[in-house]
């Protein structure tokens, strides 16, 4: 699985023309404004949560990063999200995104499609549809990348269990229990919605 590494985000990091382009893109716009509230009182936005799953971070490490004047965090990554977003809506080629972001043009495809992931998880209907979508997807990636051995099957345990961790945080934003989403999470695919 291809994913944003440390020194790819550190690339952009200190480029002030590359945010100033971005926000220029993107203008004063702003898609849904969700929040969530920590116990720390730094709010998670829509766009964090966009970022953390297109970045592949928890929500709850990714909120940590948040209100403590971490640009990156609050700034570069979500504009970026935001940016690959309107690329989605608007129907931009893989060569508009390349020379409107910080995206590799050999990267582009594979960063649209976790995109597009990244939105079916943060703007499924609810928890339980989020935690089911991001399961898949670490199935179909794990399966991808060949799950035939154990340290295979280990690496797909840690990513079910960081889905789980996401869980708990999006039930926490809803502030509903585990319980009240049994049925959704023991639905069958062709069963009906309860």
């Amino acid at each position: 699985m291809v994913v944003y590494h440390e020194a790819r985000v550190a690339r952009f990091a200190g480029d002030c023309q590359a945010v100033r382009q971005r926000q220029q893109i993107l203008g004063n716009e702003r898609h849904h404004t969700r929040t969530h509230v920590s116990s720390g009182g730094h709010a998670m936005e829509r766009k964090h949560l966009l970022a953390a799953e297109l970045f592949a971070y928890s929500f709850a490490n990714y909120e940590d990063h948040l209100g403590i004047g971490n640009l990156r965090f609050e700034q570069r990554m979500p504009d970026e999200a935001l940016l690959l977003e309107r690329a989605e809506d608007e129907g931009w080629s893989d060569a508009q995104v390349v020379a409107a972001s910080e995206v590799p043009a050999a990267e582009v495809g594979d960063v649209r499609r976790r995109f597009r992931r990244a939105r079916a998880v943060v703007d499924a209907p609810d928890a339980a549809a989020a935690f089911r979508a991001g399961v898949r997807f670490s199935i179909e990636d794990a399966i991808a990348d060949g799950l035939m051995d154990e340290p295979a099957v280990d690496r797909l345990v840690t990513q079910v269990c960081y889905r789980a961790a996401d869980l708990a945080f999006l039930l926490d934003r809803e502030a509903k229990a585990l319980s009240d989403y049994s049925t959704a999470l023991r639905a069958e695919p062709n069963d009906e919605p309860a």
